[in-house]
């Protein structure tokens, strides 16, 4: 394994996830403090993830005209361009929609050919881990980006200033690890499948990748809101979502670790099960608080797992120009499940007061419907093999 380059990768995704969790709260708040409405808002924080969705359908063509050096290098300028120009932005909506747009594209390009280099390094006994540690970096660092922010105040230009510098540091790293050389795209590595054509191909891992990026998203936005609506002060309700991301990242290692132990699709379904029986019980959790911090945490390991394991069953499954396309679908399904989330979220808790729960319990469910058929597929393999 080429552990130079596999450091250069893991230290690049983890400034994108430092630069999207400071980001992301930092915008929300200038424009609430300059009397932004919140649909306004929300359509600004939702911008970042249209790029991603936009960037799923630039990386082939990417792949094919720059290095992977340079492709690497192009992306992590346009995000630190995008990060350094924010102060001067929020006078100007439209500068400012272009500038999380790009960001956005830079991001998702990047973190969908970092998926599938980070595979394409990975021996099959070790998947696991190393794709855990993958997921660990982007979401620990992501975790650092609101930190920063309760530290220095949204008004402080210091917090694009150190993203800046993170992405400075990023390019550095990039050009000393990342090799200046292309991506096999020649006939024999023809695509066996298109973006669409993804779901065909892998239905349990695009819902499972549907089911996390609206987890994600839901949990940041309404998480706090749903617990303050039932009673817990707003601190407390904020330190729900410091629990469950902390969850997901102090569990991915032991996860990764397990996969490379066990039957990856039985895993993928315990995952899937455990996060639906959480959503169903968290009403009555709410008053059971002994009980409700222990399994926040145990939801975000479970719901930081499903997409985990999506990533190490893509890599395990898909090779070459497939394993690109298959990450670039998971661009694609990311950015529509952190723009569908919220609003669907929103209007189940507009009609029932429990409405949250209901919409992640659902999500978890419709997962674990795809994911036991793809368990069943395994097992019947297995035994005509035996």
């Amino acid at each position: 394994m080429n552990m130079r380059l596999l450091a250069g990768l893991l230290f690049a995704v983890s400034v994108v996830g430092f630069s999207l969790g400071a980001s992301l709260p930092l915008v929300s708040l200038r424009l609430h403090q300059a009397g932004a409405g919140t649909l306004e808002i929300g359509m600004v924080s939702a911008i970042p993830a249209a790029g991603m969705m936009l960037s799923a359908f630039m990386v082939d063509a990417c792949c094919r005209h720059f290095t992977r050096r340079t492709l690497y290098l192009l992306c992590f300028s346009l995000c630190a361009l995008s990060i350094g120009l924010l102060e001067w932005a929020f006078d100007r909506l439209w500068l400012l929609a272009l500038l999380r747009l790009a960001l956005g594209i830079g991001m998702g390009i990047a973190i969908i050919l970092g998926e599938s280099w980070v595979n394409a390094l990975c021996a099959e006994h070790n998947r696991g881990k190393i794709m855990a540690l993958y997921a660990t970096s982007f979401t620990g660092f992501q975790v650092l980006g609101p930190a920063l922010l309760a530290l220095l105040g949204p008004n402080s230009p210091w917090i694009t200033a150190v993203v800046t510098a993170g992405y400075g540091l990023a390019l550095l790293c990039i050009v000393c690890s990342v090799p200046n050389d292309r991506v096999e795209h020649d006939e024999e590595d023809a695509r066996s499948f298109t973006l669409a054509g993804f779901f065909r191909v892998a239905p349990a891992l695009c819902v499972a990748v549907l089911f996390f990026s609206f987890f994600d998203a839901v949990v940041l936005s309404l998480l706090p809101v749903y617990a303050t609506s039932h009673g817990f002060a707003v601190g407390v309700a904020a330190l729900m979502v410091t629990v469950v991301f902390a969850g997901d990242m102090l569990f991915q290692l032991p996860l990764g670790w397990l996969a490379d132990r066990v039957e990856r699709t039985g895993l993928h379904l315990l995952c899937g099960v455990v996060a639906m029986v959480i959503g169903i019980a968290l009403p009555w959790l709410l008053h059971l608080t002994w009980l409700l911090w222990p399994l926040l945490v145990l939801l975000g390991a479970v719901a930081g797992g499903i997409y985990t394991l999506a990533l190490v069953l893509i890599g395990q499954r898909f090779k070459g120009r497939d394993l690109v396309t298959a990450n670039a679908s998971v661009g694609l399904l990311w950015g529509a499940g952190s723009l569908v989330g919220p609003l669907l979220s929103g209007a189940a808790m507009d009609v029932a007061p429990h409405g949250l729960p209901m919409a992640l319990a659902l999500m978890a469910g419709l997962f674990v419907c795809f994911a036991r058929q793809a368990y069943r597929q395994v097992q019947r393999v297995s035994v005509q093999a035996g």
